[in-house]
């Protein structure tokens, strides 16, 4: 019997891609299948198909420096600081105090005293190795070197250095001073920390987009069943719903699985599966979906699709299957970092051997130089700089990105979005308000137009449905002496009265007006007498700025999409108006899925959607783009979040802002690799002092720093 499952462990300590790099290869090492590990949720999923094995696997993620927690810890540790802000706070004054009186105050004052620096360090540098040493030796075992082992050879390098000096020179407090590098140990520490705290406060770890499909899921349901002869409404749990049930569905209540309606009569929100905003009318015969929500109505439906068979349940199996096909992304930095590392131990190592053996010092100063000059080129080259060229910039642009209102989740997401080929849009609720204008009013039969306003001003007033909204919105304060009597709403038809001149009129759907016309391509029919007079189009407001967000997509080089379940001939019209590239209507969500997938494989693409139905397109794009007023599932698998939906001009924004976020990393990271390769070759031959080879470090740190923050107010083209 096959006993496989589909296991999800959740673990804290995870930072960035190589993390899960190591976590994936750890767990494959162990015989794991299928695994997929993603830092920004902090999950780890897999095959497992022997139980007996999972303890296992706990452990060898926990031997590689990270934690396994139970599912509900992030929500127990919501509004506490996190153990790397724990560890900034504590490190921060120490490193202040190191900082400021080795550089400003005189040599001969108390707290530059070697032993004094050394204890004040000592706290700093014990954190550094609870957080980069631990980490560094677990992504040394996974063979997957990380950002850790960079700041812990540096940071270490530095205080070992300081260690070295303030022994030998502990007689001569004016050279001990030259040869005390406890500040820039403490520094390193301090300032990736920090990096590591904003980069963690702009991913959103809270609750995935899995538990958030699983919320819309109704959990309890009215079932209607006979008892002695009687009929009894009783409640049922989601899961013990079997198909051939009779449930009983009233006013805002949401449909708890797939069926048809046997009897009664709602308008039902579909929003959240078709994206179409405008609640639909069913009866007797109609099929309706599970999660969707009755508006208004009361209904009887025979359950069909139960449990894993419904559409939500299908939907939230898509979202798994996109989020863990995606490929985990690995920063610059660790890519060079990978190479990085065992090449300067190994200049360190032949710098010791060559000036020992080949180099002529006074005699009884042979080892000291060779060492001095070994621990030089490891304090040249301190990878304090490559280490701060990602988060430094990945801090600035989320920061200026924030300010404009756009929620960025990482820095693997600025660098993703800045190489975007593709950019595909959801219509309804995208490029679209979701409030209805009146777009054309046609008269028939001696009918004017003021007559028509006058009269579905007045009728409209006495119907609940959206569109029916929408006019009298639009049309209010529009006056008129008649009055009209008998006013009926007929669900699913629309309005009719009689005026004081025993006229008739009727205003609703094409369903009053088929005996009338063949077309059926208005949204609400006026009839006067039982003859056609007037037909009234809608359309949705179209969002501010989105025709000049297409055109700068264009600019940028962008092929614009869009990917709707809308008709035909709204989606074509719309993309016409916008001059967008190309049109996809009528789409399911699978269809979505599988369109998204085509399209990541030829290029980047970033999809834009604010539903359900969206979801699963969302997670499989390249980068998924939702905005702040969409559901709470499209939100959670989304990598940007656009908080002024209205204006989607602000896309631009973000387009340009990951665009050179990603240049001032590749600036960062060219200038601290050709400092090291300048500098580590000058450190090695002896002709760079400890004491300027550090400052020389100092100074690429200010230069990977300044040019971050010159991002903050840079132009952006």
């Amino acid at each position: 019997m096959d006993t496989t499952t589909n296991t999800i462990l959740h673990v804290e300590g995870m930072d960035c891609a190589s993390c899960a790099m190591g976590i994936t290869k750890n767990l494959q090492k162990n015989g794991m299948e299928n695994v997929y590990v993603d830092f920004t949720t902090g999950e780890a999923v897999f095959l497992l198909k022997d139980k007996t094995k999972l303890q296992k696997a706990i452990d060898g993620i926990n031997s590689i420096g990270y934690k396994v927690v139970n599912s509900n810890y992030r929500e127990q540790q919501e509004g506490k600081l996190t153990p790397i802000e724990k560890r900034f706070y504590f490190t921060l004054p120490f490193t202040i105090v190191l900082f400021f009186s080795h550089m400003l105050l005189p040599h001969n004052f108390i707290l530059n005293q070697s032993y004094i620096q050394l204890i004040i360090c000592l706290p700093v540098f014990i954190i550094g190795i609870m957080q980069f040493g631990k980490g560094a030796w677990g992504s040394l075992k996974s063979g997957v070197p990380n950002m850790d082992v960079l700041i812990f050879i540096g940071s270490t390098s530095a205080f070992i250095y300081s260690i070295i000096g303030m022994w030998i020179y502990k007689n001569d407090l004016h050279m001990a001073h030259n040869y005390m590098f406890f500040e820039t140990t403490a520094t390193i520490i301090t300032l990736v920390l920090l990096g590591n705290v904003f980069e963690a406060r702009s991913v959103k770890q809270t609750t995935t987009a899995i538990r958030e499909l699983s919320a819309m899921q109704v959990t309890r349901a009215k079932i209607v069943s006979l008892q002695m002869g009687k009929e009894v409404i009783s409640e049922i749990d989601y899961k013990d719903i079997l198909a051939g049930a009779i449930l009983q569905v009233n006013t805002g209540d949401k449909i708890a699985v797939d069926g048809e309606i046997i009897s009664g009569y709602a308008t039902i929100d579909e929003s959240m599966i078709t994206g179409e905003s405008i609640p639909v009318e069913k009866t007797n015969g109609h099929k309706i979906i599970g999660g969707t929500i009755v508006v208004n109505g009361n209904l009887r439906m025979r359950t069909e699709s139960v449990g894993n068979e419904t559409v939500l349940a299908k939907i939230i199996e898509l979202v798994k299957k996109a989020q863990q096909n995606k490929p985990n992304i690995q920063k610059l930095g660790d890519k060079i970092s990978a190479i990085f590392v065992p090449t300067v131990l190994a200049i360190s190592i032949v710098t010791f051997f060559v000036n020992y053996f080949f180099v002529h010092f006074e005699s009884g100063f042979i080892f000291r130089e060779s060492m001095m000059r070994a621990i030089a080129v490891m304090v040249i080259s301190c990878p304090c700089a490559m280490g701060l060229a990602t988060p430094t910039a990945v801090m600035v642009g989320i920061g200026r990105a924030a300010r404009k209102g756009i929620l960025i989740k990482g820095g693997s997401t600025l660098e993703e979005f800045a190489k975007i080929k593709n950019i595909v849009f959801d219509k309804t609720g995208t490029l679209t308000t979701g409030n209805f204008k009146i777009k054309n009013i046609t008269t028939y039969n001696n009918a004017t137009e003021t007559e028509v306003k006058e009269l579905v001003f007045q009728l409209e007033q006495h119907s609940s449905h959206p569109i029916a909204k929408s006019i009298v919105i639009e049309l209010k304060g529009t006056n008129t002496n008649k009055i009209f009597t008998n006013i009926k709403e007929e669900k699913g038809l629309g309005v009719s009265c009689n005026d004081d001149a025993n006229n008739e009129y009727k205003i609703g759907s094409y369903k009053i007006a088929t005996h009338l016309t063949l077309s059926d391509m208005h949204s609400v029919y006026v009839i006067k007498n039982n003859v056609l007079i007037a037909t009234i189009d809608m359309e949705d407001e179209i969002k501010t700025n989105a025709k000049q967000l297409i055109s700068n997509l264009h600019y940028s080089g962008i092929t614009t999409f869009m990917l709707s379940g809308d008709n035909k001939i709204k989606c074509e019209s719309m993309a016409q108006q916008l001059s967008i590239d190309k049109v996809y209507s009528e789409q399911l969500p699978s269809q979505k899925l599988e369109l998204i997938d085509k399209l990541v494989k030829e290029n980047p693409t970033a999809m834009v959607g604010d539903g359900v139905n969206d979801a699963p397109a969302l997670a499989k794009a390249t980068v998924g783009i939702s905005l702040s007023n969409a559901t709470q599932v499209a939100i959670q698998s989304a990598q940007i979040i656009l908080l002024k939906s209205n204006d989607m001009n602000i896309l631009t924004h973000a387009h340009l802002i990951s665009k050179h976020t990603l240049i001032t990393i590749k600036q960062n990271l060219f200038w601290a690799f050709i400092y090291n390769i300048v500098a580590i070759p000058i450190a090695a031959m002896g002709f760079l002092s400890p004491a300027m080879g550090a400052l020389a470090m100092a100074l690429s740190d200010v230069i990977v720093i300044g040019n971050s923050i010159r991002l903050k107010t840079k132009k952006l083209s």
